[in-house]
């Protein structure tokens, strides 16, 4: 038999198998639920998810990302049927500055920022003109720059939120240099500045625990609530409300303040 006939033959029997994997519903063996999530705990717990989801006969398949901006993208392409890693206000000014077609279904974690530093144990001991780092991408640098004002760094105009960014602080005596670098980054910075403000989705694969670690934390009642997102056509999906389900499940509450121990708290 020729190669282009054997070609031929393999394409013929293989048709239909693909065929029925792209037609498969979303949750099948055929056809996993595609979920992006961030390395470190939103990958951890989501891992724990596809356990509980299994048992439901939901299948999902887990891609990592160490960035905030592809998972939105891949998510808004196709590529993934949901994400689990961003809070509201950081997916309201993703979906305003690139028009993606995201919406959330569900609440899952907040993950409370903290202020680290490895020369200080306290923000007053920072010196004057001293530089600390906040997260680039405008919700979580605005999130910073808030925790920051509430501990005495400097004051924002009032009324300022997560929308804050530099040009917000009206008074600054210690004349504290704020470096805005990428999010992931952040602790990798934290020997080149006086103190850095990380996600705690950062913080705890680089070995920081929040309730340990951090010289700030935000409050427990942070309106920061992760959640999963999908593609706005498929919000009101049969295979949505199982993936939520086994998300927002007692064993998955259980899971976390094990795995955590208070560091990351459920918001369901």
């Amino acid at each position: 038999m020729t190669n282009t006939r054997r070609g031929l033959l393999a394409a013929t029997i293989l048709a239909p198998a693909i065929a029925r994997a792209q037609g498969a519903e979303i949750g099948t063996a055929a056809r996993p639920i595609r979920v992006g999530a961030t390395a470190g705990p939103h990958s951890q717990v989501m891992e724990k998810v596809r356990e509980i989801a299994a048992r439901d006969g939901l299948a999902i398949r887990i891609t990592e990302f160490r960035d905030y901006i592809q998972p939105n993208a891949a998510l808004a392409a196709g590529d993934l049927d949901a994400n689990s890693y961003q809070h509201q206000p950081f997916l309201d000014q993703q979906v305003r500055d690139r028009r993606l077609p995201i919406v959330a279904v569900g609440k899952t974690l907040i993950f409370p920022m903290g202020l680290y530093s490895r020369r200080h144990r306290s923000l007053a001991d920072v010196p004057a003109g001293g530089r600390i780092a906040i997260p680039n991408d405008p919700t979580n640098g605005g999130r910073a720059l808030v925790l920051l004002a509430a501990n005495g760094a400097f004051t924002l105009r009032p009324g300022a939120d997560h929308t804050a960014t530099v040009a917000d602080i009206v008074a600054n005596p210690r004349r504290l240099r704020i470096v805005e670098l990428e999010a992931a980054q952040l602790p990798r910075a934290l020997d080149e500045v006086e103190a850095a403000t990380i996600n705690t989705n950062f913080a705890i694969p680089a070995g920081l625990n929040p309730v340990r670690d951090a010289i700030a934390l935000e409050s427990s009642d942070s309106p920061y609530a992760n959640l999963i997102a999908v593609h706005r056509d498929n919000q009101n999906a049969p295979w949505v409300r199982r993936l939520v389900a086994a998300y927002q499940n007692q064993e998955i509450k259980d899971f976390v303040q094990a795995t955590f121990q208070g560091a990351v708290v459920p918001a369901f």
